[in-house]
């Protein structure tokens, strides 16, 4: 089995795959301040209900960014200690594909929307978001990146085919791109360790491990703080 983590954003989640990609389990919270405090119960709640222990899970797997650098540092921070003390492999997944993964499948090829693009978006203060672009097959086509929106953001893209925009970072996007092509579902698609589940099910096929030591969050942009101001 896989256990899999996600404190990318606000929403803390933590899911069960079998090796052959069945899902067992997932919790999810969506209120704020849930990562810190609630998700090492969720992921010993998630395997002890499905009726195992931690010691029985084959890998541990974890969505790596980009997103909140307070809930990657404690979602890679915690799937590394049980690494470490399980001895098990980490599998690191990008939020963005894993997110991709959850809406992919209701535009399948071949149906009214075929060659539709999809683009995750993750909050990242202001007008700016974390985002990628991903084809039918869920491969890159454009790369991971912080992107400042306005109404030119993404002009290459709309002007060949419909581009899906999704996540918490959409929001800002739909007043800003208003081209035909673009496409804001209704439901609102979250990260989510469900997917990112999926995905290490096939990383874990694959062989496909993170150097435990080295492993670092995605963090995509450098952490910005500001002095504190001398006591007087």
């Amino acid at each position: 089995m896989i256990l899999s983590l996600d404190t990318s954003t606000t929403v803390c989640s933590a899911a069960l795959h079998t090796l052959t990609g069945e899902l067992l389990g997932c919790y999810e919270l969506f209120t704020e301040r849930t990562a810190s405090s609630r998700l090492t119960t969720l992921l010993h709640d998630v395997v002890a209900h499905a009726g195992f222990a931690l010691a029985d899970v084959s890998a541990i797997a974890v969505a790596k960014g980009p997103g909140s650098y307070t809930g990657l540092r404690i979602g890679v921070s915690t799937a590394k200690g049980l690494c470490f003390a399980l001895d098990k492999p980490l599998i690191g997944i990008n939020t963005l594909v894993a997110m991709t993964e959850q809406i992919r499948p209701f535009y399948a090829p071949g149906n009214a929307l075929s060659g539709t693009l999809f683009c995750p978006m993750i909050d990242a203060r202001r007008m700016e978001v974390y985002c990628a672009i991903y084809d039918q097959q869920g491969q890159e086509v454009q790369p991971t990146s912080a992107t400042i929106l306005d109404e030119q953001s993404f002009a290459n893209w709309l002007a060949q085919q419909p581009v899906v925009f999704f996540g918490d970072g959409a929001a800002k996007a739909r007043p800003v791109l208003t081209h035909p092509n673009a496409i804001f579902p209704a439901v609102q698609v979250r990260p989510s360790a469900r997917t990112v589940g999926t995905l290490a099910v096939q990383a874990y096929a694959a062989g496909q491990f993170e150097d435990l030591i080295a492993f670092e969050p995605y963090y995509l942009k450098e952490f910005m703080t500001t002095k504190p101001k001398a006591v007087l």
